[in-house]
């Protein structure tokens, strides 16, 4: 049986919710943060290269806070979508260099293949700034700055909440990562499994395998996992989003498992993942705000064309945790 669902604190969950719909424009350079202040009569030509655009859910929502902080900082965006596809990111990697930019966002599509595209950058004098995912540490070197979700920590928030609904309780869970390779997939990997091992070490990972952020390929993997474990010894699932973890879900009901009976936890707060939250099939995620992502690439990377290199290197959105008790909570209503 579950146990009592986690009550979060109010006060705590405003004031985290406020800095994810204020885009953290308000904050001062002091801790990271962009000014908002209005832009001088300069312009700047900027290459974004992103692996998605309005061909997913997320890109609908993240490009007009990005075009539109780019309008009013007088930045000239020249956008692709290498639709994470490496090595096409790669090809539109060289023609961005070539351009002579004054700077480079870079999204990668695949966090172990953009060194080469960083090296030429570089070499070529133009800062990259970095957004959403971030490059692996040691290409970190090569980047002036990062903002988007800290991916660790939404992995640590996800498992914070499996070990508070699981308390002393002995499970096995499945675990349902993201794209191989993809940075953001090591990332909440990495935060979930050593939360786990540190906070409660009573649950164990039976099986885990790539949903590849599909919620098709997510359920066929859910499938076989059940079958390889069997689904008697499977009390929980983690999925590293929501889009997987429907997959997951969907599996279960193949099954005809009741998803809410087992523990299920996510990352994103979609809108795909809130009704799932809502109906108690799916425990808590995180929310991610992909609206603050769009348009803190551009403010950021604005400071570091204006030379204010945000210090620390990271700029992190808030990592909202999100259950049935502040699901219907405006302040962290879904975006994607």
């Amino acid at each position: 049986m579950r146990n009592t669902r986690i009550t979060f604190s109010a006060i705590g969950l405003v004031a985290a919710a406020g800095l994810v719909l204020s885009g953290c424009a308000a904050a001062d350079s002091s801790d990271g943060g962009t000014d908002g202040a209005g832009a001088g009569d300069e312009t700047f030509e900027v290459y974004a290269l992103l692996p998605q655009g309005t061909d997913q859910p997320y890109g609908t929502t993240y490009l007009p806070p990005m075009q539109a902080a780019a309008d009013e900082l007088g930045i000239n965006l020249t956008i692709t979508n290498s639709q994470y596809d490496a090595d096409q990111q790669a090809s539109e990697c060289e023609v961005a260099v070539a351009a002579q930019p004054d700077l480079i966002i870079l999204w990668p599509a695949v966090g172990d293949t953009v060194r080469p595209c960083l090296a030429a950058a570089n070499a070529a004098g133009i800062p990259v700034t970095v957004t959403n995912s971030d490059v692996n540490p040691e290409d970190q070197d090569l980047t002036e700055a990062y903002s988007g979700p800290d991916t660790y920590g939404q992995g640590v928030s996800s498992a914070e909440i499996m070990c508070d609904l699981v308390g002393g309780e002995e499970v096995g869970i499945l675990v349902v990562n993201g794209l191989t390779g993809n940075s953001t997939a090591i990332n909440r990997n990495a935060g979930f499994v050593d939360t786990i091992e540190a906070n409660c070490p009573n649950v164990t990972i039976l099986a885990e395998q790539p949903g590849n952020w599909n919620k098709d390929d997510s359920q066929i993997a859910v499938s076989e996992m059940l079958t390889a474990v069997g689904p008697e010894n499977v009390q929980g699932i983690y999925a590293a989003d929501d889009t997987m973890v429907a997959g997951a879900i969907d599996a279960l009901k193949a099954r005809g498992i009741d998803p809410a009976s087992l523990y299920i936890t996510s990352i994103g707060n979609t809108f795909l993942g809130n009704p799932l939250v809502v109906s108690g099939e799916l425990d808590g995620t995180v929310f991610q705000s992909s609206s603050w992502d769009g348009e803190n690439a551009v403010r950021v990377a604005y400071d570091v064309l204006t030379g204010n290199t945000p210090s620390p290197r990271e700029l992190f959105m808030p990592s909202v945790k999100v259950t049935a008790d502040n699901a219907d909570d405006p302040s962290v209503a879904p975006e994607w």
